[in-house]
This record gives C-alpha cells, structure tokens and sequence, in this order.
C-alpha cells in the first residue's frame, strides 16, 4: 500500500475494498450533495503522480499533453486559454504583456503559494521553464525560440525569446500548458539527473491549487479541496468538495455510468449522445461538439514496405472516411480531409482545398490498386495480399487504446477498407499505458495517436508534431513529437519562417507548402475531426455546467467549471 493510503488509514481502507463508483457505501464515505464524479481520462491504475512523466495520471497529464486535462486541479499553469473566446484567463499568473518583441513580462497573482504552505514564487516559474531546458521534457520545444526566462523580483518574470527565430504564439502555448513546480520538492530531485527525475513516484504531490489527492485504488482516485487555497480570495472556491474518478474499463462501462447518473462529468465518445435523458453537451444540436483536433493515424516511415511512400499513398486511397464519420463518430464528424489543418473554425483561413485535390487523397480504392499494380509492380499473393517486387508482404498492425471505442471503430474500417483493396491492416488494442510507451518508442507499424489540438499556435504545433524531426529521438527512444520519424529538409526553415511571420498572407503561404510536404510524403492519415473534448454532463445531480448557451466556462475541463456547478 503506497504513502497516501498509509497516511490516511481507515478512510482509504473503505475506498480500496469499493469497486463501483457510485456505490451505497461510498456515498457514504462522500456525500453526493459534494462529490462530482468525472470520467474519460484515467483508463488504468495509478502508479505515480509525477506530471514529467511519460504518462500521468488524472488530473495532472497536461504538461505537454495536448488535451490540457485537469488544467488546475492539483498542479497550475500560469494562464489559461479560452478557446470560445481565444483570449487569456489568469490563474497563478495575473497579467502578461510584451513589453517589446521579444520580451514577455508575466505578473504572479499576490499571495501563491503551494499547499504545503510554502511560498510559490518567480523563481519556480523560472526552475519548472529551465527544467526542460536542462533534460529532454515533453516542453522541451519551448527553448528552441526562447533564450533565457529570469525572475525579475518574487512577483515577476521575463521570456526572453530569440531574435533570431522568435515564436510568440508558441511561447503564448506554453504558458497556458505547463504546470509550475515547487522546486524546494523538484530541485533535489532533477539534481539527480533525468533519470531520476522522470522516474520520481512524487506518491504526495504538493501543488498550488484548490484539490490534493486523498486516495488512490485501481478503481477510482479521489480529490478532496484545499480548503486554505491561495486564490480563495481572487477567484472563490470550487464547489464540490471531492472530485473522484472511476477507472472504468471501456467506453461503455463509463457511458452506461454517465446515463444512469453516476457520473455527472464525463470525457468519453458516447453514440447518439442527444436521445439520453438528463445529459447535455456545449450545443444542443448537431455537431453537439466543437471540432477541434484531428486524430491521425501515424505511420512509421521506417518499416518495410511503410517506408515506401507509394505504399503510405495506397493505404491512404483505400480508407472510406465517410464510412468512419457516419459510423464511428456517430455523425459528430464530416469526412476527414487529407490535410493537417482543419477546414473549420480559427484554422480554415489556412486550409487550401486547391492543394487537396492537388497532392492529397480521397477514398478511391480503385487508385489504390492502380498505385499498387502499375507503380509499384505488386502482385497478389494466395490470400489476396499484395506482394512487393522484393518480396515485402503489405501487411501491417494498427493499434489504438482498448476502451476507445470510437478510435477502435475507426481502424476496423480502416481494416476492412484496406483489405478490400489487398493490403493488410491487423487492429490490436492494448491498454492505453502500453500503447503510450509504444507511441513514443516507435514500437509500432501503424497507430491511431492524437497531435495538437486548436490553440494559440495551431497549426504551427500540428505541423511541428508530424512533420520536424529535430530534437527527436531515435527509435527505442522516448519522443514527444514526430513519432513515426519523418524527416524532410524543408520543414525546419518554413516552421522557423511561420514562426516569425509578419502577416497573414505570408502564412497562409508557409502553411501551405508545409501541407504539401504532409500531403506529398503522407508520413500520417487523418481519419476524422474530433472535438477539443468529448464535452458532457449529466444533471441529475449536479447542475450549471457550461453550455453555449451559458459560457461561463470553455467546453473543457478547466477548474473554472467547478466554480459553476451546484448540487441539485
């Protein structure tokens, strides 16, 4: 039994022997009338809470997590974006400005502190920033356009960012991304070297804001609130008193729970979400949510036959993607396009249909075989699976965490699309740690994995994630972008142009070409546009979530929802 469980005795015995989330004896434990139950982000047990790690738990999985989860439960960022309104809320930071080009001055709110009592100042700021500087951190990126951030006094600090290549938006990204770090905890720990700071269980985490974990099983994890929280006084109190997260095994398992009301807050694709009684989503109508990513099925360039661009191109012909969008998505997504930049919302003044039709695909399994016959020379084997001249069978496995329902209905018509035009595609759907640990090694042929949502820097961030191999890793190795190993030697000079561009036409052009690059080498396939979040809620119990209607919060799972909500 780990350290938490230990420190709070009967309590967590009565947890641990618990195996429903809104269980009788539970609600004993915690009162209904203060317990918001959330579901959607946490698919396994908890083996640690360090957020540096590969793969955090909920809530602190954020830090270079491109779904911000949990932003300001346990851990804070400086800032959060709106993505309704595409403007800066405060959190530990109170203002930030340029003060020049190249200067970025950040005001702490007064009085952080973190929930051991001590003083959260600039200079954790500046240790959380240089920590990813020092070792190779999923926010390592951010010092590729940044020169130094330094603590101007205990309420202030400075990004400075290099002339040479300056990136605002994407300094603006992180700064509403990474959780600061108390670094009388984390410097004795990082001064072990990375080793020991990405392996560090941190079994109590101590963080700056309004939730601590109270107890851990394999089947839920429990927040309680801090009760003497630092911005009581600027921003109020969250209203539940514990947050708990079951640990449901699949989609289902979770979306049955949510429609019965036991759970109230809820992450997960769930088909036909309008005909549930007492569940609401940001709109009510069609697409119920707000596109905002792009899954992708990322291809590693580096295994036989993949390796081939003319075989990328064939796969990517013979996918039906209306087929996906109208089955797997459940309508929630029109046809994906064979471009990294989303045809709606902030993006679509970037998005060129002229260079899709140009250098992209579409599903037509005819030019598929085409491709596969009279360019490549491939020949069906005995079974029906085409055959390379040098003897490479096209057969290939996809996988995508188990419990995705939606993504692994995605990839079995993929699997059926491609087999129809002979090539092999096996679905395989591990458990979402050991596919995270794939992901990031290299260690598969195909796999459906996220990149960047919509934020300040997209598509900037969209493009770097698939396309700029620098600072990434060999195979075997932990990287946190391009994980398939593309590489072009264009890339870095137009991403490091965009990021200094002065207009909009310049990068409008600059997109352009870097979509082309994607759409020429097709190193991933998009398979469908997905919504920031699979925003949803159930009112039995709770209610005042935000809506559309009511945007007194972004669709996302900020803290600042939970200052929203009352019990029924």
């Amino acid at each position: 039994m780990n350290n938490v469980m230990r420190s709070l005795g009967v309590v967590a015995f009565v947890l641990a022997a618990l195996s429903m989330a809104a269980s009788p004896a539970l609600a004993q434990v915690l009162p209904r009338s203060e317990t918001l139950y959330v579901a959607g982000f946490q698919w396994g047990p908890v083996t640690h809470w360090n957020p540096l790690a590969a793969s955090p738990p909920w809530p602190i999985s954020a830090n270079g997590n491109p779904d911000q989860q949990g932003t300001g439960f346990i851990y804070e960022t400086l800032f959060l974006y709106n993505l309704i309104t595409g403007e800066y809320e405060p959190l530990l930071g109170r203002s930030m400005d340029w003060v020049d080009p190249y200067t970025l001055r950040i005001e702490l709110q007064p009085g952080t502190r973190w929930q051991d009592g001590e003083p959260l100042t600039s200079a954790d700021v500046v240790f959380t920033f240089e920590l990813a500087k020092r070792f190779a951190l999923g926010y390592s990126s951010f010092w590729n356009y940044v020169t130094s951030v330094k603590a101007v006094d205990d309420r202030t600090v400075e990004i400075a960012l290099d002339p040479s290549k300056p990136n605002r938006p994407l300094v603006n990204h992180y700064v509403a991304y990474v959780f600061i770090l108390p670094e009388h905890i984390w410097g004795p720990v990082a001064d072990q070297g990375r080793t020991a700071l990405m392996q560090f269980e941190n079994l109590n985490p101590v963080g700056s804001g309004p939730y601590r974990v109270h107890s851990y099983t394999a089947e839920r994890i429990v927040l309680e609130r801090v009760d003497n929280y630092w911005g009581e006084s600027i921003y109020g109190m969250p209203v539940p008193r514990y947050l708990v997260h079951p640990i449901f095994k699949s989609n289902d398992a979770g979306n049955l729970a949510l429609e019965q009301g036991q759970v109230d807050w809820s992450q997960q694709f769930v088909p036909r979400v309008w005909t549930i009684p007492n569940v609401g989503t940001w709109l009510d109508e069609e697409p119920y949510y707000i596109p905002g990513s792009i899954p992708l099925m990322i291809i590693n360039v580096h295994r036989p036959g993949l390796d081939d661009v003319r075989v990328r191109r064939a796969l990517a012909y013979s996918i039906d993607y209306a087929l996906i969008a109208r089955t797997a998505m459940s309508s929630y997504s029109e046809p994906a396009k064979s471009s990294l930049i989303l045809p709606t919302g902030v993006e679509s003044r970037y998005f060129n249909q002229e260079n899709v039709e140009r250098y992209g695909w579409k599903y037509d399994p005819a030019k598929a075989v085409e491709i596969l016959e009279k360019e490549l020379g491939a020949r069906k084997g005995p079974d029906g699976i085409y055959v390379l001249p040098n003897g490479t069978r096209l057969s290939f496995t996809v996988q995508t965490p188990y419990g995705w329902t939606d993504w692994m209905a995605a990839l079995e018509v993929v699997s059926q699309s491609a087999r129809r035009v002979g090539i092999e595609v096996r679905t395989e759907f591990p458990q979402a740690p050991v596919v995270t640990t794939n992901v990031q090694t290299g260690n598969f042929d195909l796999v459906l994995w996220y990149v960047s949502q919509v934020s300040p820097a997209s598509p900037w961030t969209r493009l770097r994630d698939v396309l700029d191999d620098r600072g990434v890793p060999p195979l075997g190795e932990q990287a946190f972008q391009n994980y398939g190993r593309f590489s072009h030697p264009d890339v870095a000079t137009l991403l490091d142009r965009a990021a200094s561009a002065s207009s909009e036409e310049e990068l409008t052009q600059i997109y352009g070409e870097l979509d082309r690059i994607f759409m020429e080498n097709v190193p991933a396939i998009p398979l469908m546009y997905r919504p920031l979040l699979f925003y949803e809620f159930n009112t039995t119990h709770w209610t005042g979530f935000p809506t559309a209607d009511n945007p007194t919060a972004p669709p996302v799972f900020y803290i600042s929802v939970l200052r929203t909500v009352k019990p029924r």
